[in-house]
């Protein structure tokens, strides 16, 4: 069994090599590494020629992170794909494990397993919040971590590949439209990767864009947003103006508006859900 992994980049020459190498010591079956670097200009290039592990990379101009996932899938052939940023790493034993479960189970299109978040270090300070699966609960949180899943090529031959119109969610958008289609998903309990969290990091630097993009995808896919969404996002658009600890009562007040706001921009209406959600903040606040 043939597997692709596929890492997009862009300047993280700091982490990059890592990465290189937590994939250069896998085994378990025939593994293919390609890089589509988006023509970096800090170090990246320089460790990329340096590297003396089974390789192929490209580096040059792109349209973002995730058309070059998409180029980095198209020029490679592995039955089993895997798709791993540049600062993120495998564990030890991770992909022969992957290719083990994809053996023994021929039904299962995408297998995700658990992760580690890690620091600038690599060292694990908190599990990754991953469940067994279960497609209802996917649409009120992502517990699936993108560097710790792994889908046969024939789903991007029937379904597609990654939403190129996205920035910060194409990976969570890619698993509901897989699992709106019915393609099934399995669920290992073993850690599998490293998913690097630090103050630089894209979706945490833009919490806002990332929530709007999310409920915008949302929208798009089941025609409304879950209210866990919304609730997120004005969470996202309330913390940064006042300090909930400092001035309880004017933080819920304002978290109010921004979740009606929002139902109303992205749902028309409070759901039921939502009206029951907020009745119960102002009830325990006497607003």
């Amino acid at each position: 069994m043939k597997i692709s992994v596929v890492t997009p980049s862009y300047n993280q020459g700091v982490f990059i090599e890592r990465t290189l190498d937590s994939v250069a010591k896998q085994t378990g079956g025939e593994i293919e590494h390609v890089v589509f670097d988006g023509g970096s200009t800090d170090e990246t290039v320089g460790v990329l020629e340096r590297f003396r592990g089974p390789l192929r990379w490209v580096s040059e101009k792109d349209r973002g992170q995730t058309h070059a996932v998409n180029k980095g899938i198209a020029a490679t052939d592995g039955e089993i794909i895997g798709w791993l940023n540049s600062d993120d790493v495998y564990f030890d034993g991770a992909i022969a494990a992957v290719v083990a479960y994809f053996e023994a189970h021929p039904e299962v299109d995408v297998l995700y397993g658990m992760a580690d978040h890690i620091d600038r270090d690599d060292r694990a300070f908190e599990p990754y919040p991953t469940e067994p699966w279960n497609f209802e609960r996917l649409k009120d949180t992502c517990f699936i971590c993108q560097p710790a899943t792994f889908f046969r090529r024939r789903v991007i031959e029937r379904h597609g590949a990654l939403d190129e119109t996205l920035n910060y969610c194409m990976d969570y958008e890619f698993w509901l439209r897989l699992a709106k289609a019915g393609v099934r998903f399995g669920y290992l309990e073993q850690r599998l990767a490293g998913s690097r969290l630090y103050a630089e990091n894209k979706t945490l630097g833009d919490r806002i864009k990332v929530h709007a993009e999310i409920n915008d995808m949302q929208k798009a896919l089941f025609g409304r947003v879950q209210d866990r969404w919304i609730w997120n996002y004005a969470h996202a658009v309330t913390e940064p103006r006042i300090r909930r600890e400092q001035h309880p009562r004017l933080f819920a007040l304002l978290l109010l508006l921004s979740v009606s706001a929002a139902s109303l921009r992205w749902n028309g209406s409070l759901s039921p859900g939502g009206r029951k959600g907020v009745a119960d903040l102002r009830r325990r606040l006497r607003i």
